[in-house]
């Protein structure tokens, strides 16, 4: 018999609701049997007031924590996106495998100490300072593995495809050198990387065509074909890719896309911003999860994701922290509900008439993220043990009971309300905090001295 654990929770978010008294039993990091309604708990239990499903955080690049607030001055003129991207290459332009261990080390720390416990990884950053290729091609690749490993939390590896720098197949800039790939060198990184990914516990490998600027027609679809796991691609951040994709194509992006490409379940469509009405109702159609990243898309500028056409279809959607500005769970789902609030001026958007929007937020986060990174995220029989617990003395929990739970943490409590977080039955975060973080945020603190000197 392998190592057991016996967890009792007085209440839980489980796949058919919340439940009371759950008696939740873990071998081998898995979830072995669940068990609602076991009002005595047994004395070898470890008891907590609320558990919910760790959260996956389907978009992030991890690098940027490192630069996170260091893009924050008024440039004058059109300050949008663009501009900030001339920030992110400068940046980039230092970073060694082991800065981006460090670095991405104290990201997914803090992403487990707000509930995300599995990071999807669009990883781009591939070539050695100046362009040239490093003699392992996934030496950037191995730094994310390790900084997952070192962490402990769940990874679904998205390297990215990056051949172009604008629509129709345009010359890669200066500022893009250490991104580039072409077909045969994407495919042997896919192979290289097969052995790490299948070594880390739950791992799972995917594929990343930046977006339909960085590839050509062909390209996407030679990458797409390369597994048979995730597929995710940014599309329709900013207004200027909506027109430069018509200017080349006569088409929207997300339209393009779901013309040209064989758009399914598998697929992640990050942001999707600028849809039209029909887009964004083909896209439901599709299958694919919406790649929602509220707090990066505000500091960006990027405009609001059209969520209640999108939703009304029955479209799937996940959120995740992409940028990394700020690493907090609680308030990517919070953003984007009051983002769709300022866009209608009403209240009680994203959930239906008479439900929790919190507890619908979260719960449509849980699938969508699960779908769009390869991985469950449940409480369930089979599945890895992931799951965070709420302090149930903070205020905003006091006398709350399902769907309000979620409510009081989303809206009210935010991240100072999540006490645990486990990872196959491992701790890893105690009171708030991540078991190694005085370590981790030490090396990251002396690897940014090296780096912003």
């Amino acid at each position: 018999m392998g190592r057991e654990q016996r967890f009792h929770f007085d209440q839980a978010l489980l796949p058919g609701g919340w439940a009371v008294d759950v008696a939740l039993l873990v071998r081998d990091g898995l979830v072995a049997a669940v068990d609602a309604g076991a009002a005595a708990p047994r004395t070898d239990a470890e008891r907590h007031a609320i558990a919910l499903p760790g959260l996956p955080n389907l978009h992030s690049h991890a690098f940027q924590r490192g630069m996170a607030g260091l893009a924050e001055v008024n440039l004058g003129g059109d300050d949008s996106f663009w501009s900030w991207r001339e920030t992110m290459y400068r940046f980039v332009a230092r970073l060694t495998p082991d800065h981006l261990h460090a670095i991405a080390a104290m990201a997914y720390a803090e992403m487990l100490e707000t509930g995300f416990t599995r990071v999807g990884e669009f990883h781009y950053l591939h070539r050695d300072i100046g362009g040239a290729a490093f003699d392992d091609p996934a030496a950037m690749s191995l730094a994310i593995v390790e900084a997952a490993a070192e962490t402990g939390i769940a990874l679904t590896h998205l390297p990215v495809f990056y051949a172009h720098s604008g629509f129709g197949g345009a010359a890669a800039g200066e500022g893009q050198r250490r991104f580039l790939h072409d077909v045969d060198g994407y495919a042997a990184l896919l192979d290289r990387l097969r052995q790490p990914i299948e070594a880390l516990p739950d791992a799972v490998l995917g594929v990343a065509p930046h977006s339909l600027r960085a590839v050509t027609p062909e390209e996407l679809a030679a990458v797409a074909a390369l597994v048979g796991g995730p597929v995710h691609i940014h599309v329709a951040e900013q207004v200027k890719e909506v027109e430069d994709c018509l200017a080349w194509s006569g088409a929207r992006p997300v339209e393009w896309l779901l013309d040209h490409a064989a758009v399914d379940a598998r697929w992640c469509l990050v942001h999707a911003t600028h849809m039209t009405d029909g887009e964004a109702r083909r896209a439901a159609a599709s299958g694919a999860v919406a790649g929602l990243c509220p707090i990066t898309e505000a500091n960006l500028g990027d405009g609001i994701f059209p969520a209640e056409v999108f939703l009304a279809a029955g479209g799937a959607y996940g959120v995740g922290s992409d940028s990394n500005i700020l690493i907090d769970a609680s308030e990517e789902l919070r953003l984007l509900e009051y983002g769709q609030r300022l866009a209608h001026r009403r209240r009680n958007r994203l959930a239906p008439p008479g439900a929790s929007v919190g507890d619908t937020l979260y719960r449509s986060a849980l699938a969508g993220g699960a779908r769009a990174l390869g991985a469950p995220a449940a409480l369930a029989v089979g599945n890895p043990a992931d799951f965070v617990t709420l302090d149930a003395d903070h205020p905003s929990l006091a006398e709350r009971r399902e769907g309000l739970l979620a409510d009081g943490w989303l809206f009210a409590a935010g991240r100072q309300a999540v006490d645990g977080v486990w990872r196959r039955g491992h701790r890893l975060v105690t009171a708030g905090r991540h078991v190694d973080r005085a370590r981790i945020a030490a090396r990251y603190r002396r690897i940014l001295g090296e780096l912003l000197a």
